[in-house]
């Protein structure tokens, strides 16, 4: 029998040329690739396809919660595939009701919807303040300048930044931005069609800039004030990144108030599926139920393969107190980065995060580094690359780390010598 589509050609020689031509023929150029064609990963490590090996700090962006190519996952896949992939979210299954089970006992009272991806479950929180305000034809949700909160029309259109937006409007109306960690500034934005105020716990992509305890205290009394929902976007500063589940919950350690601290609503994916797509939101009681059946749904959202990856990956955490090591390695990882901003300040500015979530900020004034033709971040990316070091480059001047929750204290030290040697040859050069 003839084949509908033939089989794709077989790639003749298994090198970093033929693959890059593959994609500059067949994939859409969305994405800014830094010149690396991957082949294989074990925990914080990856090897491209020539054979070298590199120190991966990036995780995926925050996804890779467990490191590349961990066994626990792929057990679960393997035990789960082989006794149901996929059914329709018209029927109940064992997976998914456990899994709602263990986010609602890591956050509080209330209840889950599953979806894809990060901008997916933000798509929920956007719907549940429409429904939330409805009736009294409200709909607008105030959002932080620099926020990130994904690449759909509604998404760049909450998101706090020119550039995501640039080629894409007229944007979806609705969304009003204020500066971050400005709680006047939420204040004075409120108006009569206000139904929400979202934020991340800590922004991103923008430089990795945490909220202040004041500030989370300060919008939850407002909200309460004005009626209106608290939308709390967790989907890279979440899954216990920062040493605790949700980045809300170290932030407010020991402040007064900050243990009954809650938002209503909470957007979750990337560490949650450590690489199988998956995303989640939770909803606290009484607004769990808005959402009602025909109001909102997913294909594949919550089907039982992913769940019972995120259902592993939540065990293995507790089981390797993997919260514990993402506090205790992020610690020591910032503290060696401090070293490196007192000994080069002509290259690096500040360090800023928590757990392993971290932002350093390079220089604007070395001169080498900010030649004219590319970002500093994109240059020091590009230098630590070649030194075997994978990080991610945000805005035009911040490395992000973002690794594995297991990364061990070895490779934290490795990491420093290769970011020490990059920074020492620009303060020769």
């Amino acid at each position: 029998m003839k084949d509908i589509v033939p089989p794709p050609p077989g790639i003749v020689r298994n090198d970093a040329f033929e693959i890059q031509s593959l994609f500059q023929r067949n994939v859409m150029p969305t994405y800014g690739r830094l010149d690396l064609v991957l082949s294989h990963g074990s925990g914080s490590q990856l090897w491209d396809v020539a054979g070298k090996r590199y120190l991966d700090f990036g995780g995926g962006v925050a996804v890779c919660s467990l490191g590349h190519a961990p066994a626990a996952i792929t057990e679960a896949l393997v035990e789960q595939s082989r006794k149901l992939i996929h059914c329709s979210n018209y029927y109940y299954h064992a997976p998914q009701g456990r899994l709602a089970e263990a986010l609602v006992n890591l956050i509080g009272p209330g209840k889950c919807f599953f979806s894809n991806s990060g901008a997916e479950a933000n798509e929920g929180l956007f719907k549940l303040a429409r429904k939330f305000g409805q009736e009294e034809g409200r709909f607008e949700i105030i959002t932080a300048l620099n926020s990130f909160h994904g690449r759909t029309l509604a998404a760049i259109a909450a998101t706090g930044q020119e550039k995501i937006k640039k080629g894409f409007y007229p944007a979806v109306a609705g969304f009003r931005h204020v500066p971050y960690n400005d709680l006047a500034a939420a204040r004075a934005a409120i108006s009569p069609a206000t139904a929400a105020i979202l934020i991340e716990g800590i922004q991103g992509e923008s430089g990795v800039t945490p909220a202040t305890a004041e500030y989370l205290l300060g919008l939850r009394a407002l909200c309460n004030e004005k009626n209106l929902l608290l939308l709390y976007d967790g989907v890279q500063c979440g899954h216990f990144r920062t040493g605790r589940f949700q980045s809300y919950q170290r932030i407010l350690e020991g402040v007064p108030g900050g243990e009954m601290f809650r938002p209503d609503a909470i957007s979750m994916a990337k560490s949650l599926g450590g690489g199988f797509p998956m995303g989640a939101f939770w909803v606290r009681a009484p607004h769990a139920d808005l959402l009602s059946a025909g109001t909102h749904g997913s294909t594949y959202g919550g089907n039982p393969l992913g769940c019972a990856v995120a259902l592993k990956i939540l065990s293995v955490i507790q089981h390797e107190q993997l919260d514990q090591n993402a506090r205790a390695t992020g610690e020591f990882f910032q503290t060696g980065l401090q070293a490196l901003v007192t000994r080069y300040p002509e290259i690096f500015r500040e360090v800023r995060g928590l757990g392993l979530m971290i932002g350093l900020e390079l220089s604007a004034d070395h001169a080498l580094l900010n030649a004219p033709g590319k970002a500093a971040a994109l240059r020091f990316t590009n230098s630590l690359q070649a030194a075997g070091m994978l990080v991610i480059p945000t805005g035009t001047h911040v490395i992000r780390f973002l690794p594995a929750l297991n990364l061990r204290r070895a490779e934290v030290e490795e990491g420093l010598q290769m970011i020490a040697a990059v920074a020492a040859e620009l303060a020769v050069g």
